[in-house]
């Protein structure tokens, strides 16, 4: 029962698309790939501080059963919008960690060449579009992309992935507003970790429940614990299934928290006394895990061995991606396209 992990091609070095089908099919390459999260923000937090990150990174540490619950209920071919705190997203969605790291440190191995950073990460094989660092703005580019697979006649469907701050900005309520009127084949997914930035929900929003904001454009919404990845992955299947189907956008509230601080010169004093352990005691790696264990698809040793392969795999990524070339100025000008008139 300590289980097959991960194949004998080590799963961290497959190709995007290949690790993406593997998360979908298996629930033990689910936890793998929450802890691969886990502990790869936990080193994107040693980095920054040794100097070797340029500019800022924003970790996602506590809600990583998010991200996995999306990718685990969507295809390849989906299109997924998320925020700049989108390392978790990126790899649950099967971006390689040589890719993210590469890109998150400036190399040219990066999934952008090491020209967009932490904050702006891509991989089109898995239908990751470039992540935001304008809050709310992924929201009507993913309406705009839903539009896109409607009028071309796919049943390609987009998700929106976005923070309880988004919710008060015009982007979010144009975006629902058209995907209702168009029935436009997208999910909106509220990660409601209870701050925008540094600010609590309950200083900036009149209401706890997002959800009930998705009433006001007749779009059905359910509230799903974003702690729990069985339950993520569940919910999103039914909205998946409702976009697929022609019957148009759902809102989707997930309860979760972040463990770190908005980015990482903020050590989150702002938090009420007691509110981070509570949140501690709902980890979603560890509450998996347990559940696995008690129903038999790992047993302890499964789960310890997990840990070892993803912190060799990532030590292993680590020193592959600080020996390959940095980004050059001149790399700037790379991607540039020019039409003529």
């Amino acid at each position: 029962m300590s289980s097959p992990v991960l194949p004998e091609e080590t799963e961290v070095q497959l190709d995007a698309v290949s690790r993406r089908l593997a998360l979908t099919n298996d629930v033990a390459v689910r936890f793998a790939r929450m802890v691969e999260i886990r502990l790869l923000e936990d080193r994107v937090i040693d980095l920054f501080g040794e100097g070797l990150i340029p500019g800022t990174t924003h970790t996602c540490q506590g809600q990583e059963a998010v991200a996995v619950g999306i990718a685990g209920a969507t295809r390849p071919d989906d299109v997924v919008v998320c925020t700049y705190r989108g390392h978790g997203m990126a790899l649950a969605l099967g971006v390689t960690p040589d890719a993210l790291l590469g890109e998150i440190l400036g190399r040219q191995i990066g999934c952008m060449g090491g020209i967009g950073g932490s904050m702006h990460l891509s991989d089109s094989s898995v239908g990751l579009l470039p992540t935001m660092a304008i809050v709310g703005a992924g929201i009507p580019i993913a309406a705009g992309s839903a539009l896109t697979a409607q009028v071309l006649g796919s049943d390609r469907i987009s998700v929106s992935v976005f923070g309880d701050g988004s919710t008060n900005i015009g982007g979010f309520h144009e975006g629902l507003n058209l995907a209702a009127i168009w029935r436009l084949p997208v999910i909106f997914v509220c990660e409601n970790n209870l701050y925008g930035e540094y600010s609590r929900i309950d200083r900036t929003t009149p209401i706890e429940d997002l959800a009930l904001r998705a009433a006001g454009y007749a779009i059905p919404s359910e509230t799903v614990d974003g702690q729990d990845v069985d339950a993520v992955l569940s919910v999103i299947e039914r909205a998946a299934a409702r976009a697929r189907e022609g019957e148009g956008p759902t809102f989707i509230e997930a309860k979760t928290y972040r463990y770190a601080g908005h980015s990482r010169s903020d050590k989150a004093a702002y938090r009420p006394a007691g509110e981070l352990d509570s949140w501690l005691e709902r980890d979603p790696v560890r509450l998996y895990g347990e559940k696995l264990i008690a129903n038999g698809t790992l047993d302890e040793e499964g789960i310890e061995r997990i840990w070892a392969e993803q912190r060799d795999a990532l030590e292993a990524t680590l020193e592959r991606v600080l020996a390959s070339p940095r980004a050059s100025t001149a790399d700037m000008f790379t991607r540039v396209q020019a039409s003529g008139s």
